[in-house]
C-alpha cells in the first residue's frame, strides 16, 4: 500500500512540476525569440517482487512474481528551438533571424542560428531575440543592455538608429558607410546551451573558448536577417493551454488515488486498535 502512496505523490510532483514549466511558457508567448520547453516525463527504475519462504521441503523457494512501477519524475526541461513567426515592427534597430537550410546530424536533428551578445560577465551569449536598440553610447545593445557583437566578435557602434541591414547582416549607416555585420552563429547542439536571464542562452563545453562557427559562409546553412521585423515566441497559446488541462487532470487523479490509500490506512489502523 505505501508502494501505491509513493507513486502517486511521485505523480502530483512531475505534474506539478510540468505545469509551472507551461505557465512560464504561456507567460512568455509574448516575449521576443522566447523558445518553448518541452517536459520529459520518465518513470522510475521498476521493482522485481518476488514470494520469500513459499514452497515446502527444508529449501525455500523465492520464485518471481513480477514488477511493479513505482513512480514517475520530470527528468528534464528541452527547449523547443523550432522558427518562430516574424512580427513586422517598423523599428530599424529590431532585427529577425529567419533560419533557411540546416544541416542535420547524425540523429537526424537540426542545429540552429544565434544572434552573439555580450553577458554582464563580458563573455559571448546567444540569443534568438533580436529587439534591439542604441544605447546613449552609439552601440547596438539588447533591450537589457547587452553589447550586440559583429562577426569578429566586436560590439558595433551604429552612433543613431538612422542605419541600414542588409540580409546578410551588413549594417551600414544612411551614408552608405559600412559599420560591421551583426554576428550569427551555428549551433549543431543547441540543447546544450543552458538559459539565463534577459533571453540570453549561455554554453560551457568544450567548444567554450573556441566558440562556435560564424555562419556567414558556412557550407551547408542558409539564413536572412529582416530589419524592422522581430522573431515571435514559438509558444502555442491554445496548446499550451491545453497541455495544462491535461497536467491539472492528471494531478488530480494522482491526488483522488492518495486520498483513496490515506482512508484506506486510517480504517485500517481504527479497526485494528478496535480489536486491540
Amino acid at each position: 500500500m505505501l508502494r501505491g502512496m509513493y507513486g502517486a505523490a511521485a505523480g502530483m510532483i512531475a505534474q506539478q512540476q510540468r505545469q509551472e514549466m507551461l505557465t512560464n511558457n504561456l507567460a512568455n508567448v509574448q516575449t521576443a525569440g522566447f523558445k518553448a520547453d518541452q517536459a520529459t516525463i520518465r518513470s522510475f527504475p521498476n521493482m522485481m517482487l518476488k514470494a520469500m519462504n513459499t514452497g515446502e521441503g527444508p529449501v525455500k523457494q523465492n520464485p518471481t512474481i513480477g514488477s511493479i512501477a513505482t513512480g514517475v519524475y520530470m527528468q528534464e526541461q528541452v527547449p523547443n528551438f523550432k522558427q518562430g513567426d516574424l512580427n513586422q515592427t517598423g523599428n530599424p534597430t529590431d532585427l529577425a533571424l529567419l533560419q533557411g537550410v540546416l544541416p542535420e546530424g547524425e540523429d537526424g536533428a537540426q542545429g540552429s542560428l544565434f544572434f552573439t551578445v555580450t553577458g554582464d560577465d563580458g563573455a559571448v551569449r546567444y540569443t534568438r531575440n533580436g529587439q534591439f536598440t542604441v544605447d546613449g553610447a552609439g552601440m547596438l545593445t539588447t533591450a537589457a543592455g547587452h553589447r550586440v557583437l559583429d562577426t569578429d566578435g566586436n560590439e558595433i557602434e551604429v552612433g543613431s538608429t538612422f542605419f541600414n541591414v542588409n540580409e546578410n547582416g551588413v549594417i551600414s549607416s544612411s551614408e552608405g558607410e559600412i559599420l560591421g555585420q551583426v554576428g550569427v552563429v551555428y549551433v549543431a547542439n543547441p540543447l546544450e546551451l543552458r538559459r539565463e536571464g534577459s533571453g540570453l542562452l549561455a554554453y560551457d563545453g568544450e567548444e567554450a573558448e573556441a566558440g562556435f562557427p560564424q555562419a556567414v559562409g558556412l557550407d551547408g546553412v542558409t539564413y536572412q536577417i529582416q530589419q524592422g521585423f522581430v522573431e515571435r515566441s514559438n509558444v502555442d497559446a491554445t496548446e499550451t493551454m491545453a497541455e495544462m488541462m491535461n497536467a491539472y487532470r492528471a494531478f488530480e487523479a494522482n491526488q483522488r488515488v492518495l486520498q483513496a490509500y490515506d482512508q484506506s490506512l486510517q480504517k485500517a489502523v481504527n479497526e485494528i486498535g478496535r480489536l486491540g
